[in-house]
């Protein structure tokens, strides 16, 4: 099982390479890019674990069930 800073050290390799990418031109929006990026494949899977169950969904999660359907929502994924 992946541990949080492992996570964290993924999500580092692969801002290097965002920053690298960007050849000198700068950045813009990080912070929301790195979410986006994140946020979607983090609850499919753990919608997914949970079998489709957004209560359980969101006590996995730690968040209010109403957030996390708002954020399905978001992301087209009711």
């Amino acid at each position: 099982m992946m541990g949080h800073c492992e996570l964290g050290i993924s999500v580092q390799k692969a801002l290097e390479e965002y920053f690298k990418d960007l050849d000198g031109q700068p950045p813009h929006a990080v912070y929301d890019m790195v979410l986006q990026c994140m946020e979607k494949p983090l609850l499919e899977y753990v919608m997914n674990r949970a079998g489709g169950n957004q209560s359980k969904a969101a006590e996995i999660l730690g968040l209010n069930r109403n957030t996390l359907r708002k954020k399905l929502k978001q992301y087209d994924l009711q």
